[in-house]
């Protein structure tokens, strides 16, 4: 098991495995990403699942790479006897899902040991394995596996583990097809590795082809949009915040959480990413998976929902596993889906009037439901909640949950002035106003010209960096000003931005963690807003840096160590990525409530 940046991800867009460095793939759910027939573990190295493919001599692969505008992996291996390429990926999915890895001679003659440990439900059931046709079949439950290759498989140890040698220009394949145990049809089917390869090849770079990146971090906006692409559930439109759960925000600490569910907040932030890019298809999925999920009584708004809109997703702890480096518990499902959020709203009323302003669709079936949850927001908005960051601790009133209540009322005025829909304008004119006042008197400390995380208290929040991005005050308001500053200094280690101080901001949980990539972006934004354009670029190649060799990022970095933290790869950080690659390119701070094309003139994203 290697270290969380060693990791790269390969998926079908309805779920995804991790590769490590090693040549293993140490992570995949099946058949998606929140599915309990994960059939390995990044999170236990001691009896947990896993599919090494690698040279008999070991080691770590000496190049890799992601082949251009795709997410097919390369990983290359030098060694004593010759040089040898590891091609991974998972071709677009028909009813079933397969992982292809072929192995191809570079030069010289390679010795190569493949060993597949199979355990499902999280590492905990061992399934019944036995030969079939050119490989193995495995059965546990609900799931059935087989692998399909040309080289040879034994049983060994509990494991299934192929010996062969693999010349200069020699290919020797592997597909693992997984699908329901009781469907006996798909024991025969079969793959072409070469033609699953032409596919995805065709898919990926077709897909990339519609970008309209451009600037000087075209390449590293254009992975982390395919990196997005690949956290999203294609049936549904939904988006996962990442692909794995429990990998620590401290080595050895209890924050572990699972993050394979939809996060409303993310909304407003990833579609200003794909609609700066030129991805309306995925714009529009992601907007209607919203409606479909949010449908009901507004009053039970959660802030999670599963990729199918599921409102059940309760939290349970996996006794079994030891955790990513001794970091326990590991979870499954997230308890923080209960807490009363408010600024979820105002995310969920700012995303969908964003995608009306950006694709200019007055009369969709939006209004209906954004005016319902406007009502509901009108009679909650100035009670305490759990904040952005999903405190376990008391409630309180945010500063941001309020600000966030203020951009709810601002946008729906804003839809109905622009677009003639119905509703209140007067009153949420007025509640505008009174959101505005009831923040500026009691979530800033004007004796340290800054905004505080909650009212009464004199704690930093880097979430008040937002406060420009969303409208609330210009981004070279003193007051904003002020506050960039004293983030700067209270919440900054070695340059980068911590989203609060879990050692005096009391939210119920033990231990610290990294500092935050979002918030690192964030402060991007802000610093350029303010006119500090040196400055955020210099903290935006330092963030650059901080990718791993794939250009993924995961949620958090340990300044300490100099490693990522957290589960990975992270949507989170990779569209604030691409929204500040943007705003550098054009030179300045876009405010979500503006219009998407003012981000890229000329479609010159």
């Amino acid at each position: 098991m290697g270290r969380i940046e060693d990791y790269a991800i390969i998926g079908d867009l309805h779920t995804a495995a991790l590769v490590g460095t090693s040549g293993s793939i140490d992570w995949l759910c099946l058949p998606n990403f929140d599915s309990p027939a994960c059939f390995a573990a990044l999170l236990d190295d001691d009896g947990a699942g896993r599919w090494l493919l690698a040279p008999e001599a070991g080691g770590v692969c000496t190049r890799r790479q992601y082949r251009p505008g795709t997410l097919i992996l390369e990983s290359e291996w030098d060694t004593d006897e010759g040089r040898v390429r590891v091609t991974d990926f998972m071709p677009p999915r028909d009813e079933v899902a397969d992982v292809v890895r072929i192995v191809e001679g570079l030069s010289g003659t390679v010795r190569m040991r493949g060993e597949l440990v199979l355990r499902f439900d999280y590492g905990h059931v061992v399934p019944w394995v036995r030969k079939h046709g050119n490989g193995i079949r495995a059965v546990a439950g609900p799931d059935a596996v087989l692998l399909v290759t040309p080289a040879p498989v034994e049983g060994e140890h509990m494991s299934s583990v192929s010996e062969f040698t693999v010349n200069a220009g020699e290919k020797v394949p592997f597909v693992l097809t997984w699908h329901p145990s009781h469907q006996t049809q798909h024991r025969t089917r079969t793959v072409d590795p070469d033609r699953a390869l032409a596919r995805t090849q065709d898919y990926w770079t077709q897909w990339s082809g519609r970008s309209k990146a451009a600037g000087p971090h075209k390449d590293a906006v254009q992975r982390s949009l395919i990196t997005l692409k690949a956290l999203t559930y294609m049936p549904t439109g939904g988006i996962v915040a990442a692909a794995t759960t429990s990998l620590p925000e401290q080595i050895g600490g209890p924050r572990n959480w699972d993050y394979r569910y939809c996060w409303l907040r993310d909304s407003t932030l990833t579609l200003q990413a794909l609609l700066a890019a030129g991805y309306t298809d995925e714009a529009t999925a992601w907007r209607d998976w919203l409606l479909r999920s949010v449908a009901g009584d507004p009053a039970d708004l959660q802030i999670m929902y599963a990729i199918d809109g599921r409102r059940r997703i309760p939290e349970a702890e996996l006794d079994w596993l030891r955790g990513f480096e001794g970091s326990s518990p590991v979870r499954t499902g997230n308890a923080a889906a209960d807490q009363l959020q408010l600024d979820v709203w105002g995310e969920v009323l700012d995303g969908l009037s964003l995608t009306r302003n950006a694709l200019l669709k007055a009369n969709d079936s939006s209004w209906a439901v954004q005016s319902a949850l406007m009502e509901h927001l009108e009679t909650v908005w100035d009670k305490p909640d759990n904040g952005l960051w999903e405190m376990r601790g008391p409630r309180r009133h945010f500063t941001h949950s309020k600000v966030m209540a203020w951009v709810a009322a601002d946008r729906m005025v804003k839809g109905i002035r622009k677009f003639h829909l119905d509703g209140p304008v007067d009153r949420w004119e007025a509640l505008r106003d009174t959101i505005h006042a009831d923040v500026m008197e009691n979530g800033f400390d004007a004796g340290r010209n800054t905004f505080v995380q909650s009212y009464g208290s004199t704690e930093l929040d880097a979430s008040l960096l937002l406060i420009p991005r969303v409208g609330f005050l210009p981004p070279d308001d003193p007051r904003v000003i002020g506050t960039i500053d004293a983030i700067l200094e209270e919440l900054s280690q070695d340059g980068f931005i911590m989203r609060y101080r879990p050692q005096t901001s009391d939210d119920g949980l033990p231990g610290g963690e990294g500092v935050f990539l979002a918030c690192s972006f964030w402060m991007v934004d802000a610093q350029l807003g303010a006119g500090r354009r040196r400055e955020a670029t210099e903290l935006f190649e330092r963030l650059l840096a901080l990718r791993n060799d794939v250009g993924l990022l995961s949620e958090e970095w340990d300044t300490q160590s100099g490693r990522q933290l957290g589960n990975t790869p992270q949507a989170f950080s990779h569209f604030a990525l691409v929204n500040s690659a943007i705003q550098l390119h054009h030179g300045k701070a876009h405010r979500s409530d503006a219009p998407v094309a003012d981000a890229h003139p000329s479609a010159d994203a």
